[in-house]
């Protein structure tokens, strides 16, 4: 059988920003950047895909003019993250025969 694994960590950037956020409560958009090592476009690009599947929750606001992102990690995000885990694990496993 063929391991179903899901897209969204597929991508070295969408799976870092799922590892930064399994970790943290949540982190800010600048944060993700600096530590993913990531472009703004990219990374917004990423946080969108990763916001429309469920996975992630952004938070905007304004502290007096300027804008701050927030990221943070959804029971679906973390619930799927840990199917992905579980996959990597059975295939591990089943390689180790």
């Amino acid at each position: 059988m063929t391991p179903e694994f899901d897209a969204a960590f597929l991508s070295r950037a969408r799976l870092g920003i799922i590892s930064v956020l399994i970790t943290v409560e949540e982190a800010t958009f600048p944060e993700l950047k600096d530590l993913l090592q990531l472009t703004q476009g990219n990374l917004g690009a990423h946080l969108r895909w990763l916001e429309e599947a469920g996975y992630v929750a952004l938070r905007k606001e304004f502290f007096g003019r300027k804008p701050r992102t927030t990221a943070s990690l959804t029971e679906s995000g973390r619930a799927a993250f840990k199917r992905h885990i579980e996959t990597l694990e059975a295939i591990l496993k089943n390689g180790e025969r």
